[in-house]
């Protein structure tokens, strides 16, 4: 049966819209609600009750639900702990605990927090070496979420009732009611070992990041990877190298690598690329860990695999000019295919914000930035090769667009992509060819004026996408990898050729990127869309004033 289900949530993050996309294609009427906007409990009861839900889902829940909503609707809160965990700091405990195996419970809300019967629970192993709190969010917890609210429909359609948690099992022993962890907990002690360092960065990963001290000046640090050597004679806590945006730490044993930091005084400054942050001109030159390259190439026959790689999907200017280089190198090995990858936990957001609004000169950054990202979209569109973009991880914006710019373009399961601009700013990146191409011209305008997340699997059904492959990392890059094969064959490249040839733009490229730098031109320094308070907002997480109309129930 279609079930009238009620999304009350703080924001419409990744899982939020994960959720959305998916009980949507399942037929449910769906509408979303921000529990930041209402000013009172009794305003959002009073919302509540207008709306008459058959269920309220909260993938993604901060605030407390009124009693008067909780008693009178069935009210299922999404917890990122397994059964008998509680507390809002769950990941960061889980990771800082060294924990081998997590999980998530959907139980229902009751006065007090994380204590509710349990309608569904999964778990899963945890990554090792850990990996920061963002991307174990968005990996293994979102995809026991989505188990867990498939599980919850199940029951509700079918009349059941959820269990009390003391008569389940506790498949994650020692679980219990843990502390909110500020940001005091995250200290860094240069004399400790870099592999447990890196393991509280990734734990403070996004909010509250792990303040330090480095050379008398306070930070926070991000993105951590281990380098196993020392350097001879360096005090721990001094930089002692750097290569591109990362910047290495000495430690108690080993070497720390960090590549994003910010500046922590009475509040923490903007996330910006760490040789950009902390003072390390003076350090030399070193080779930082595989883990952290911002592209690696790989060679197999007659496919080049370019993966890319962006801490949060942000590409500032310069980062764009290396990775056209690099897309250019690639393009110069005498392969018939390029794959053009993002990472398991990210793709690309397009333009890098925080540096934006860091330039002493915003307007000027931002067109300088989004002047190189269209070049990185024309290298990849002018190839003579057969290019494929893989959405290994969700994607929005200008990294949406960038993918389509390829001859081919597959999914990961899983992904949810944004397609379209809703910063105050028109766009480029060939967009006004790319998304027409795909779906014509009334179907693109219908997607980019909806402003709505996508689905791997919706976006394969409207043709943005053109094959979707497994969601476990590992099955994708093997899916991946036969699909690649297939199309360096002589009947698999004259297929996708074939098709991409029915995408040639009838006017060149310079033609698409001139009308659409005309648009940005205003939009950055007239900024006749309020593109720089949008901005600000944005990297302030500031509270929404109210729900997008296009996400209430209609």
């Amino acid at each position: 049966m279609d079930v009238r289900i009620l999304l009350l949530v703080s924001a419409f993050n990744g899982l939020t819209q994960r959720v959305w996309s998916r009980l949507g294609e399942l037929g449910h009427d769906v509408g979303v609600e921000l529990a930041p906007t209402f000013g009172s409990p009794e305003e959002l009861t009073a919302a509540v009750e207008k709306i008459d839900p058959d269920l309220i889902l909260a993938p993604f829940l901060k605030h407390r639900v009124p009693r008067e909503v909780w008693d009178r609707w069935t009210t299922v809160v999404v917890h990122p702990g397994p059964v008998g965990d509680r507390g809002p700091s769950s990941l960061d405990h889980a990771i800082l605990d060294g924990r081998d195996r997590w999980g998530v419970t959907a139980l229902s809300t009751v006065e007090e927090m994380d204590a509710g019967p349990v309608w569904a629970t999964a778990t899963f192993a945890m990554p090792a070496p850990p990996v920061a709190k963002s991307a174990l969010y968005n990996g293994p917890v979102a995809d026991a979420a989505m188990a867990c609210v498939e599980e919850v429909l199940r029951k509700v359609e079918a009349g059941e009732e959820p269990t009390a948690a003391d008569d389940l099992p506790r498949e994650v022993p020692g679980t219990g009611e843990l502390p909110l962890l500020r940001r005091t907990a995250f200290e860094l002690d240069w004399s400790r070992p870099a592999t447990e360092l890196a393991r509280v960065v990734a734990a403070a990963d996004g909010a509250p990041g792990a303040p330090a001290t480095v050379a008398g000046r306070r930070y926070c640090l991000f993105d951590a990877a281990v380098e196993a050597e020392d350097v001879p004679g360096a005090e721990p806590g001094t930089v002692v190298g750097h290569d591109g945006d990362a910047v290495a730490l000495a430690t108690g044993r080993g070497t720390l690598w960090v590549t994003y930091a910010a500046t922590l005084a009475e509040r923490r400054g903007t996330k910006l690329p760490a040789a950009w942050v902390l003072d390390g001109h003076d350090a030399p030159y070193r080779e930082a860990p595989a883990e952290l390259a911002e592209s690696t190439y790989t060679r197999d026959g007659d496919v080049g695999y370019l993966t890319l790689r962006s801490y949060s999907g942000a590409m500032h200017t310069a980062q764009c000019h290396r990775l056209t280089t690099a897309v250019e190198k690639a393009l110069t090995e005498n392969t018939r295919v390029l794959v053009v990858r993002g990472t398991e936990h990210a793709f690309s957001n397009g333009i890098h914000l925080g540096a934006i609004e860091a330039a002493a000169d915003p307007a000027a950054e931002a067109w300088a930035n989004i002047q190189a990202i269209d070049d990185l979209c024309e290298a990849i569109a002018r190839a003579d090769q057969l290019t494929v973009a893989a959405f290994t991880a969700s994607a929005g914006a200008g990294g949406v667009m960038t993918g389509l710019c390829a001859d081919v373009v597959l999914a990961r399961d899983g992904v949810v992509l944004n397609p379209y601009y809703d910063m105050g700013i028109f766009g480029s990146e060939l967009h006004t060819w790319t998304v027409a191409a795909r779906l014509g011209e009334k179907g693109a305008d219908r997607l980019l004026d909806a402003k709505l997340p996508v689905s791997a699997a919706g976006a394969l059904e409207l043709g943005l996408v053109d094959a979707v492959g497994p969601r476990d990392a590992a099955a994708f890059d093997a899916w991946l990898a036969e699909r690649a094969n297939h199309l360096a064959s002589p009947a698999g490249y004259a297929e996708a050729a074939a098709a991409a040839s029915t995408r040639v733009p009838e006017r060149p490229l310079s033609y698409h990127r001139t009308i659409e730098l005309a648009e940005m031109a205003r939009d950055l320094f007239d900024d006749r869309r309020g593109f720089a308070a949008q901005r600000r907002d944005f990297l302030r997480k500031a509270a929404p004033a109210a729900t997008p109309a296009n996400l209430r129930f209609a």
